[in-house]
């Protein structure tokens, strides 16, 4: 299940999460955005148990985008320990983002 993740949730979604997680920051707005949201729900049910995947709308949470420096969306961060391990910036075919959150495991 993908989670919407806010400024109010972010710090004990994913700053304290015991697993790796996957972050999306979005866009309704962003075309590629839309391209890669398939591939995002079906890590999230593929890794269900093993990592948290969530969304982040960057209109909605400029904070969270800010403090990541996120400049361009579609940016996937891999944080493990409250810390970011891997990123990708783009559209990318779904395999990249499951090695990435594979490695992670």
């Amino acid at each position: 299940m993908t989670i919407e993740v806010t400024e109010a949730n972010f710090e004990d979604l994913v700053l304290k999460s015991d697993k790796p997680v996957l972050l999306d920051f979005w866009a309704e707005w962003c075309g590629p955005c839309r391209v890669i949201a398939p591939y995002v729900k079906e890590i999230s049910e593929e890794f269900e148990g093993k990592a948290v995947v969530g969304k982040v709308d960057v209109d909605s949470n400029p904070g969270i985008s800010q403090k990541y420096n996120i400049r361009n969306i579609p940016t996937i961060l891999f944080i493990k320990n409250g810390e970011v391990a891997d990123k990708q910036v783009g559209a990318v075919p779904k395999k990249n983002l499951v090695e990435k959150l594979s490695a992670l495991l």
